[in-house]
């Protein structure tokens, strides 16, 4: 349930967290291609804007302090302003960069991407330019990186290793770095590179390959969830690992521990605008959750959602803990994933409300479910951000002596009914003769009734108003009641039609 996930983001906690790896610049120049140059037959581009952002590594350690932790990079740049920009970009972002080492003998690794717009629309990347050096950092580099490492990891409370083969995530470092690591108990996550031997993560606590990168590895072609499940098996097996997590993009993740148990985690199905940075996202959160020691389901699951909503973005953005639970609250719209038992209840509003949401809550027996009920559900809905609706039980309603045959059907169909209902956002039953106890528990902004009643007549008024919240009638659709409905069944004679007249003008008159 989404709850549970929930509770998971609101307990991460702050860590402390250490990423090492390549550290990239990404350099995006965008500019109007209209025209053709006078000295070569080529586009020529007019420079109008420049756009940095961090990429590889650093990439992981931005999203991490997006996520609200405290993040160490260690990596490698070079001495030039290419560095000084990445130093500056991890500060403003509230990285520590006291593990970033310069090394005079190669350059900053920069990825320079042109971004053409023909006729000021359409922009299509015409060309990227990489300035790097791949071969392994130098031993004088590589003593220096695992001084800054070791004196970190006293402070660090899990390790992210985002390793993109440009240099520094040799064979001899990682070694170190994950023996010495884990003899301090922390967890060590690694984001292998798309090509080379795997052996270099041996002895981590997991890794978080993609389709293609588990299928280079294991030599099995990752076609199925099954597949997946063997190549996972095979990693944990190799690798001796705890558990590995191998993404498989729109189907989700596949987490595989080294018992041999293992679970599918789908991802819910997204608009999918850019994939850029999702595998970055993915272990960010991983690593966050890891720290907070959470299992590798629930670190799987969360990660699918983090994941869902990099790629839905353009372009490489930081994903907030506020919008992880916003998506955890919005995904839960199926009939089933409506109907809250009160403490739950209490939660999911609670995360609401910290996200700023005003909650509105209706309370009724909603016995017959009619149009009368679904225009004023609806109205109520627009009152707010979201909206609950108090059931009263079969034996509340008995209680209220609407008669022996009522209700007409069972609490747990009236609330399915309910649950369907676009406008309807939770569904809580409860037994008591009022609603008092939903309202003190979920303490609505706003409380509101549908019928005839006047705002002094709604029960829970006094309450709502204690401690500062609103009460407000909404009117009827005229000559549409429960009642009326059971006296028409009945072939009972109805009543003269009365106007619809608003509550606020019934209660002048």
């Amino acid at each position: 349930m989404s709850y549970h996930l929930i509770d998971l983001v609101e307990n991460l906690g702050r860590p402390k967290i250490l990423v090492l790896g390549d550290i990239i610049l990404d350099r995006y120049i965008w500019g109007n291609a209209d025209r053709i140059s006078q000295e070569a037959p080529v586009i020529l581009l007019r420079e109008d804007r420049e756009e940095i952002r961090l990429g590889g590594a650093s990439n992981v350690a931005n999203m991490l302090a997006g996520l609200d932790t405290d993040v160490i990079m260690a990596g490698v740049v070079g001495e030039d302003a290419d560095g000084d920009v990445v130093r500056e970009q991890l500060e403003d972002a509230g990285v520590e960069v006291s593990g970033v080492i310069s090394d005079p003998s190669r350059p900053t690794t920069v990825k320079e991407r042109y971004i053409g717009r023909a006729h000021h629309r359409h922009p299509h990347q015409m060309l990227r330019v990489d300035r790097e050096v791949k071969t392994a950092i130098s031993s004088e580099i590589e003593v220096k990186l695992l001084k800054a490492v070791t004196a970190a990891l006293p402070e660090c409370s899990a390790v992210l290793i985002s390793d993109y083969a440009k240099g520094v995530c040799t064979p001899g470092m990682l070694d170190l770095v994950i023996k010495r690591a884990r003899a301090a108990g922390l967890p060590v996550i690694a984001d292998p590179a798309s090509s080379g031997d795997y052996k270099i993560y041996s002895g981590a606590t997991a890794v978080t390959p993609n389709r293609l990168e588990t299928s280079r590895a294991t030599d099995i072609e990752v076609e199925s969830i099954e597949d997946a499940h063997k190549a996972g098996e095979v990693l944990c097996e190799q690798l001796n690992l705890d558990y590995a997590f191998v993404t498989i993009d729109s189907d989700g993740i596949v987490a595989v521990r080294n018992d041999g148990s293992w679970a599918h985690h789908p991802t819910r199905k997204r608009e999918v605008y850019d994939i850029t940075g999702a595998g970055d996202m993915v272990l960010a959160m991983i690593g966050v959750g890891a720290a907070a020691g959470y299992s590798p389901d629930d670190l799987a699951k969360l990660a699918n959602v983090a994941g869902g909503l990099e790629v839905e973005q353009i372009g490489v953005v930081t994903i907030k803990r506020d919008e992880i639970i916003g998506d955890l609250l919005s995904g839960n719209r199926g009939t089933g994933g409506k109907v809250f038992e009160l403490p739950q209840l209490g939660r999911q509003v609670d995360a609401r409300r910290r996200l700023g949401q005003k909650v509105v809550l209706t309370n009724g027996c909603f016995d017959v479910l009619h149009v009368g009920h679904v225009t004023y559900l609806q109205q109520a809905r627009q009152q707010g951000d979201c909206l609950v609706v108090a059931l009263n039980s079969d034996s509340s309603i008995r209680g209220l002596g609407k008669g022996d045959d009522r209700p007409i059907f069972a609490q747990e169909q009236r609330a399915m009914m309910l649950a369907s209902l676009e406008a309807v956002d939770y569904v809580v039953v409860f037994d008591e003769q009022t609603p008092h106890n939903v309202i003190e528990t979920v303490k609505p902004d706003l409380l509101v009734k549908g019928g005839t009643y006047l705002p002094e007549e709604i029960v829970g008024k006094e309450v709502v108003e204690a401690y500062g919240g609103e009460v407000r009638a909404l009117g009827e659709v005229p000559g549409i009641s429960t009642t009326e409905i059971l006296r028409l069944i009945r072939g009972e004679p109805s009543p003269p039609l009365q106007p619809f007249v608003p509550s606020e003008e019934r209660k002048a008159g």
